[in-house]
């Protein structure tokens, strides 16, 4: 039973994290690019790249919860 709780609390936690991440990250983009316009290629780019990156970490949680689902 708590087994379930954990996997819950997992994937939980890290699409809360990842979303509070990916939304910090968009607004300090949008306050970079309102505040440079002419450097708004690089920041989109990083911007871009740094999301791919928050995303792949939740979906490598979401894959470590099914694995310990799987386990129970």
């Amino acid at each position: 039973m708590l087994g379930f709780i954990g996997v819950g609390l997992a994937i939980g936690m890290a699409a809360l994290g990842s979303a509070l991440g990916q939304g910090n990250a968009a607004a300090r983009a949008m306050e970079g690019i309102a505040r440079q316009p002419e450097a708004s290629g690089d920041i989109r780019t990083t911007l871009l790249l740094s999301l791919a990156f928050m995303e792949a970490l939740t979906l490598f949680s979401f894959v470590i919860a099914i694995l310990m689902w799987t386990k129970l």
